[in-house]
């Protein structure tokens, strides 16, 4: 076997490879670059579970970063348990060919009972006061008290929220390293989410985020550099590029115009009762699943949604077959939006009536994503609820403003121009461009040989 370090830079494309990354530039020359075809949907959980599996949504029924649980009737985002993937992991597959192989998973999503034989995934600690303090989960248990120990808690508030930065990836990079030196792995899954957040704020223009892919490109060098020292292969890879966005679009405010959402008034705040509802959208990014009632229903919700600006298409059956995504979990219907668009999930009409957890970085509560977490609707309100945690005080870290076209990059649809195509570079003898689930077979090969 061939000791494998398989590094995900998030969001990196063709388009930010260039001056202000001299290190992937050179890595480029050299080992060429393979462009990943854009899946649908080109979302996180999605494209890791098909890269790591080999397999395409309609198969490990990953369809987004959450869905709708039909049998309890909410909607779930951001899950962690592994058997959540209904197909079998490379490492798996790997220790059966071979039982000496061993596998660190650094921050790859569905990170908790997966069979590898080290993990770290971010995990909060919710406490009974209401408050969430830094934490993370590794396999073995242990390991989170040697890497905390070492390098400090987890940067949980640097890895998402208004105050992401690279903090968090030079921790996983540290702690990756850390796993390497103990217990040299034969695979190593790093994750380094840094590029991520930059670009969903201002979009992917290298000159406003040059400062940015120093960083990364930095990191790069050094992760990549440490790994080659000690015999390791290197693969680095993303799973999608973030193209520029401008326009918002509230889906779930059009099914409501319709009457077809339910919603509660609590407190005077309105919340989406998904259960209640004839039709609904899960929004993650580009894509939205939509959740009907009937088939007279998600007829007429096909019909409201064709030809809305912003929206590409409307998948059906049929298109989810084709598109590889036809999985209960999924939605009635799929929505793809236009390049330079994407789905909120706001439901309420007046800002007044927003709930709670709209303001606040929560990612579980949300009926969707909401990448509007990473701005601050006031610096100074920020700093004096901080001071409010410091001293005891209960809180509530309502700092997130309601103004979705501050967002500036996003992705999740297959509709992508090919410098903002995720890439692999490393992979010899691969083809110019490769289907996402040759991704499995490309890690594979790089280990076994064949």
């Amino acid at each position: 076997m061939i000791r494998t370090a398989v590094i995900d830079i998030v969001g990196l494309s063709s388009a930010l490879i260039g001056e202000h990354t001299p290190f992937l530039k050179s890595r480029v020359t050299q080992q060429g670059v393979t462009r990943i075809q854009p899946m649908a949907p080109g979302v996180t959980t999605s494209v890791q579970s098909t890269y790591l599996t080999g397999k395409w949504p309609t198969d490990h029924g990953i369809v987004a970063n959450g869905w709708y649980d039909r049998s309890d009737s909410e909607i779930k985002f951001w899950k962690q348990s592994n058997p959540l993937v209904q197909a079998e992991s490379i490492w798996t597959r790997a220790k059966r060919e071979n039982p000496s192989f061993t596998c660190a998973q650094m921050f790859w999503w569905y990170n908790m009972y997966t069979g590898a034989d080290f993990s770290i995934t971010p995990r909060p600690n919710y406490l009974a006061d209401g408050r969430k303090m830094a934490d993370c989960y590794s396999y073995p248990a242990s390991l989170r008290d040697e890497v905390q120990e070492k390098f400090g808690t987890f940067p949980l508030f640097q890895f998402w929220g208004p105050g992401a930065n690279v903090v968090s990836s030079r921790w996983i990079a540290n702690a990756s390293k850390y796993v390497e030196e103990k217990h040299s792995p034969t695979l190593s899954l790093v994750y380094l989410p840094h590029l991520d957040y930059c670009q969903q704020k201002v979009g992917p223009t290298p000159a406003l985020i040059a400062q940015e892919l120093k960083e990364i490109d930095e990191l790069v060098q050094d992760l990549v550099t440490f790994y080659e020292s000690r015999g390791v292969k290197i693969l680095l890879l993303s799973e999608y590029g973030i193209v520029p966005v401008n326009r918002p679009v509230h889906i779930n405010r059009l099914l409501r115009n319709e009457g077809l959402l339910g919603i509660r008034i609590e407190r005077g705040l309105e919340l989406l009762d998904a259960g209640a509802s004839q039709a609904f959208a899960v929004a993650d990014h580009q894509v939205a699943h939509i959740y009907t009632r009937d088939e007279a229903t998600k007829a007429h919700v096909k019909k409201l949604l064709t030809g809305v600006p912003g929206i590409a298409e409307v998948w059906d059956t049929t298109e989810k077959i084709a598109h590889h995504i036809n999985h209960e979990r999924a939605g009635d219907l799929v929505v793809m939006a236009e390049p330079d668009s994407w789905f909120t999930y706001y439901f309420w009409l007046d800002d007044a009536k927003a709930p709670d957890y709209a303001r606040a970085v929560d990612i579980h509560k949300k009926p969707g994503y909401d990448p509007v977490e990473m701005f601050l609707s006031s610096k100074l309100r920020a700093a004096w609820l901080l001071l409010k945690k410091k001293l005891g005080f209960r809180y509530a870290m309502d700092v997130i403003p309601l103004d979705a076209t501050l967002v500036k990059g996003s992705h999740g649809s297959h509709r992508v121009e090919e410098r903002y195509q995720p890439v692999l570079i490393g992979a010899e003898g691969a083809a110019e461009t490769i289907a996402a689930n040759e991704v499995h077979d490309i890690i594979w090969q790089s280990i076994f040989g064949k």
